[in-house]
């Protein structure tokens, strides 16, 4: 009984220890998702903003990756105004646009957004962020992530 029940505890703490260690991939995109159609028109953003600013840290743009892989996208306010974490969206640019914010939203933050393990399927992805600073400065940033097969 005493050896059955510290094997127990043993193997409970090993599986506690193991998921702790090793995250476990989350579904950023769908396949059914990524078949859909391309969202029709032009995905142009505008010129020069005094908004924040918005960059792709991971993987890097248009630059072939595996998946899973951890996606992280940077902002950075301008002058003395703070990010607003509630404003940010962020959308698959597919016809009908899928709305990706509700799975992203804990990994959002004023500094960005930090997403471990991504599992996306294969092909290109247009992924469009938007987000406001605290004076009410609205950016859009459109992204491309390519994913090997």
């Amino acid at each position: 009984m005493r050896f059955s029940m510290k094997l127990s505890h043993i193997l409970l703490a090993t599986s506690l220890l193991a998921s702790s260690q090793w995250s476990v991939a989350a579904a950023l995109i769908s396949a059914k998702e990524a078949a859909l159609p391309p969202a029709a028109g032009a995905l142009a953003t505008r010129g020069i903003s005094r908004g924040p600013g918005i960059k792709l840290a991971s993987p890097e743009a248009d630059t072939p990756v595996a998946s899973p892989f951890d996606f992280k996208v940077n902002f950075e306010p301008r002058g003395d105004a703070k990010i607003d974490p509630s404003s940010v969206k962020v959308v698959y640019m597919k016809s009908p646009f899928v709305d990706l914010t509700p799975r992203l939203k804990s990994a959002i933050s004023a500094n960005g957004i930090d997403f471990a393990k991504a599992d996306v399927p294969p092909g290109t992805h247009t992924i469009r962020v938007t987000v406001k600073d605290s004076e009410g400065r609205e950016t859009n940033s459109v992204l491309n992530l390519v994913v090997n097969k």
